[in-house]
């Protein structure tokens, strides 16, 4: 996730400075990745290097608000229209299989079963945040969590299939 974009986004709708960019992000993903406060002000000075963003100045300001550039607005729209690339060979899981087949590991009971474990956890941490959420205000985390969870059930289905691949190897 581009936390940079994530913070063009937040400054699109009106300037911010950064402990209201930070409660704000928090906010948007209901307190699931909190965001360091030391990472949104170097990222914000990379968007003022960059003319993505400028500090709004004036007498008087305790904090420094920050507004969104012409140029910011066209990198976030233009961030907004790109698809985003997956990849399985980029899988952390995945690649640990490859490396575990290459070495002859024999332990590949425990290795599925310590990542279904993980992913059964997820599921439950996904479904008790999904019911927490208010389905009219909360419908874009809804549909993030609806998504998460079939591509959880997705990884499940698949785990099942190399267990069983490799269970019936001699």
């Amino acid at each position: 996730m581009s936390i940079k974009h994530a913070i063009l986004g937040l400054l699109y709708q009106k300037p911010r400075h950064g402990y209201e960019i930070k409660t704000e992000f928090e906010q948007m993903v209901h307190k699931q990745w909190p965001l360091n406060t030391g990472q949104i002000y170097t990222t914000l000075d990379r968007l003022v290097r960059d003319l993505l963003a400028e500090p709004l100045e004036g007498e008087g300001q305790d904090r420094k608000p920050y507004k969104i550039t012409d140029k910011g607005t066209d990198e976030l729209l233009d961030w907004l229209l790109q698809p985003v690339e997956r990849s399985l060979f980029k899988d952390e899981f995945y690649f640990k299989l490859l490396c575990a087949k290459r070495i002859d590991f024999e332990q590949w009971r425990g290795m599925i079963d310590g990542q279904k474990r993980v992913l059964l956890m997820s599921v439950l941490e996904m479904t008790h945040l999904k019911n927490e959420l208010d389905t009219e205000r909360d419908t874009a985390m809804l549909l993030l969590l609806e998504g998460s969870l079939l591509h959880l059930e997705a990884d499940m289905k698949w785990l099942e299939l190399v267990d069983s691949l490799y269970h019936a190897e001699p």
